[in-house]
């Protein structure tokens, strides 16, 4: 994959990611249920981002090499930040792990 590809599909992933997340949300918003942006954004962007970067290396003929698949993995995450980009989420997910549950230690 060359960087102007990677950088087209962030462009492109990142922006549809957006718009369904935003998308979502309204309709759990509408429904009156309560939901986490960060985990939507999170999903959809494993989605938007694996399954773009899929159908970019089928439909341009790219080799599915071990390169390419972390590079698709890579894509899903950068897509997942750039969906994250707002003050609001970034802020929750930083409360929701210093929330986390500590485990205790057990004796053995």
């Amino acid at each position: 994959m060359t960087i102007t590809l990677f950088i087209s599909l962030l462009t492109l992933g990142s922006a549809l990611c957006g718009l369904v997340t935003e998308a979502i949300k309204t309709a759990y918003k509408n429904a009156g249920k309560d939901y986490s942006s960060n985990v939507i954004a999170l999903v959809d962007a494993l989605v938007v981002g694996g399954v773009g970067t899929a159908a970019a290396y089928m439909l341009l003929g790219i080799p599915w090499t071990v390169n390419n698949i972390i590079c698709l993995v890579l894509m899903c995450l950068v897509i997942w930040l750039g969906a994250m980009i707002g003050f609001d989420k970034i802020i929750q997910t930083i409360g929701q792990i210093s929330n986390l549950p500590k485990k205790e230690d057990k004796e053995v």
